[in-house]
């Protein structure tokens, strides 16, 4: 079985074992879903026919349209091909990206995530495979991934991932780049979630008791404030506290 380190170099080879013409199902100016048999794929994506055969029999990439004997492939084929040669060199190894690969597609819907229509103040963000592992690198792991989906954090697309909160997505990678490992963050991210689960119904509850329910929406920014206010409160009073421990 060929490793890691040969289907790297056989990325550059040249590609043998064409599977046919290298035509299109669809001509050029057909603005409909484009097919490709295994010889183009494999030439567009920058591999051997070889390659993509190993890559199919390691389920990295989802099983092609079948026509008789031929095999057809799409652009979320495409699309995978070059999200695995990009982890790739990002370091992961074969055995990774398959997990990382099964993780996607069962990973929430971002139909299920965003909900139909809710209010938010929160901007999702849309992400490739390849951005999200840039954005953690080394950190995007399929136990990391599959916390982040049970949070809610991250959904589905098709071939993109989407972000929850862009605000949570760039306080998560700045905390990384610190030092702090993803499992760590998503772990206290867990915690925090209860935290802020009990303190909208407290909100809540107040509001709803003296005012009707489309107040809610609002006076939502009320609510942060003074979770914003209380929390940096609380981080001088534990930084001062720190200070004097030292200090004796």
């Amino acid at each position: 079985m060929a490793d890691d380190g040969a289907l790297r170099a056989s990325q550059g080879g040249r590609h043998e074992e064409r599977d046919g013409a290298h035509g299109a199902r669809h001509g050029a100016m057909d603005t409909g879903p484009r097919e490709y048999r295994m010889g183009e794929l494999a030439h567009l994506a920058g591999i051997t026919v070889r390659t993509l055969r190993f890559y199919r029999e390691r389920k990295l990439i989802p099983p092609p349209r079948r026509e008789g004997r031929i095999a057809w492939y799409d652009d979320h084929h495409l699309a995978r091909l070059r999200t695995i040669a990009a982890l790739l060199e990002r370091g992961h190894t074969l055995n990774g990206i398959a997990e990382l690969a099964e993780a996607f597609d069962h990973g929430r819907d971002v139909a299920d995530l965003l909900g139909v229509g809710g209010p938010t103040e929160e901007e999702p963000v849309r992400l490739t495979p390849e951005e999200l592992a840039a954005r953690f690198e080394g950190e995007v792991t399929p136990e990391n991934l599959a916390a982040a989906m049970e949070l809610g954090y991250l959904g589905t697309d098709g071939d993109e991932i989407v972000h929850i909160s862009r605000r949570l997505l760039d306080v998560s990678s700045a905390l990384v780049r610190e030092g702090i490992p993803l499992g760590e963050v998503l772990t206290a991210a867990a915690r925090v979630r209860e935290h802020a689960d009990a303190l909208a119904e407290l909100f809540s509850d107040l509001i709803l008791r003296h005012a009707p329910e489309e107040d809610l929406h609002r006076l939502r920014p009320l609510a942060r404030s003074v979770v914003e206010a209380e929390l940096s409160l609380a981080m001088d009073r534990r930084l001062n506290k720190g200070t004097g421990a030292r200090e004796t």
